[in-house]
């Protein structure tokens, strides 16, 4: 599913009109990335949990020559499903 396809199910879904559906996933897209650029999470229970993982600087290898090379430490988005989540995907329920 795409953009386009996820507002037009939340239009359906809400009985509200695309333009509607469309900017209330605009800003919620939006409230997750501003919350995660601070650092902090976003828990959603039964469904998951959005936050932002630590990677720690690191020795990689250039594949083509071999030759070592630093990466910078960095901050990952991550999602973590949770377990209502997870049982309507194992199970196959909508």
């Amino acid at each position: 599913m795409n953009r386009k396809e996820l507002i037009d199910a939340l239009a359906s879904k809400t009985s509200s009109t695309k333009a509607d559906a469309e900017r209330s996933i605009a800003a919620i897209i939006e409230i997750i990335t501003d919350t995660m650029k601070k650092g902090d999470s976003i828990s959603l229970v039964g469904f998951g949990s959005f936050e932002v993982r630590k990677r720690a600087a690191r020795v990689g290898r250039n594949p083509k020559t071999g030759a070592e090379l630093k990466i910078k430490a960095s901050k990952q988005p991550a999602f973590k499903a949770g377990a209502t989540l997870k049982a309507a995907v194992n199970s196959g329920k909508k």
